[in-house]
């Protein structure tokens, strides 16, 4: 493969730093698959047709009918989560909101978006049946509060929830869901936990080029 100066860019900004974050950091996660907390949540395709969380890795939030009063958790999840993946192939945060609610989803829209390139938020209205279904998939012990988690969750390509089945960091932390309110719970645990699934799938990647290779070379 040719090594254009194309290439060489990518690398340095997005594959090295995060082999380098998998070497040198000392979580608990690092060379393990992050566990499946739940098996195949409900789709968001029941919402919207057009979105999905097949082949993508999705950080989903719900935003309730009083908006104002959780923008803080929102724009943590910009901050922390969002710009640090926004580069990344295949990420996207997936943000729920109920039907009605338009125009508090314009202007958190127009605020995040001040200094962010929205490119990667999806906003999908839902009905309170059909989020609340999308809800209880979870399986979270914290409730659905008029519509709104203060809990942000990750789901990976095939649709499963991913959560640490064991916090040796904080023993009484939900497995389920990241607490947007919690700067150190996003810039600790759920960044490291979004790397760990990112390295999850480029080591499988790196495992399927490297069998068919093999398997070119003796001929099958």
């Amino acid at each position: 493969m040719k090594l254009t100066k194309k290439r060489v860019v990518l690398f340095l900004l997005f594959i090295f730093p995060l082999i380098c974050f998998l070497i040198l950091s000392t979580g608990i996660n690092n060379f393990t698959k992050l566990p499946i907390a739940i098996k195949r949540v409900v789709d968001i395709s029941t919402l919207d047709s057009t979105k999905t969380f097949k082949d993508k890795i999705s950080i989903v939030c719900f935003l309730g009918n009083d908006l104002k009063d959780h923008n803080g958790g929102f724009f943590n999840l910009n901050e922390k989560i969002y710009k640090k993946f926004i580069e990344y192939n295949k990420f996207q945060i997936v943000a729920i909101y109920p039907k009605g609610t338009e125009n508090q989803v314009k202007k958190l829209k127009k605020e995040i978006g001040t200094f962010t390139d929205m490119v990667k938020w999806n906003f999908i209205a839902g009905s309170e049946e059909e989020i609340t279904a999308l809800y209880t998939s979870f399986q979270s012990t914290d409730p659905l509060s008029n519509l709104y988690s203060f809990n942000a969750f990750l789901v990976d390509k095939n649709g499963d929830l991913r959560g640490r089945a064991d916090d040796k960091e904080n023993k009484k932390r939900k497995t389920h869901g990241y607490n947007m309110n919690s700067v150190a719970d996003l810039n600790k645990i759920m960044k490291d936990d979004v790397l760990v699934l990112f390295y999850e799938y480029y080591a499988a990647f790196k495992e399927k080029n490297k069998n068919k290779a093999d398997r070119k070379e003796v001929g099958l």
